[in-house]
């Protein structure tokens, strides 16, 4: 019954801007972790962004801190990557997971639940 589902990918230019979200359905959302992670083609799924079940604590990888950020809203039992001065290299498709023991953790394999994933281009 447990469910993610990502939106909000799509393409776009250097330097432009998208905002993710993913909605979970079938738990209860606020006392979960959740996490950001994406997988370009030929390339390991690697972490981007969490944000503790509190939203008072984040954190994020070095190649996009500074230009994402992870924020989340209980009540709507969703949680968003604000993208910004977006490359050609964060081209991926990007997950959204839920840590159902609320590790904090940014390693993907602790990691209980995964959306399908939604597809970020960025042309140089």
């Amino acid at each position: 019954q447990v469910q993610l589902v990502e939106s909000g990918g799509g393409l776009v230019q250097a330097g432009g801007s998208l905002r993710l979200s993913c909605a979970l359905s079938g738990r209860t959302f606020s006392n979960d972790d959740m996490g950001w992670f994406r997988q370009a083609p030929g390339k390991e799924r690697e972490f981007v962004a969490a944000i503790r079940w509190s939203g008072i604590s984040t954190r994020y990888a070095d190649s996009v801190k500074g230009r994402f950020t992870i924020s989340r809203d209980n009540a709507k039992n969703t949680v968003y990557l604000q993208m910004n001065s977006l490359k050609p290299e964060d081209t991926a498709v990007y997950y959204c997971a839920v840590d159902r023991f609320g590790r904090g953790t940014i390693n993907a394999p602790q990691y209980d639940y995964w959306g399908q994933g939604t597809q970020v281009t960025v042309s140089s």
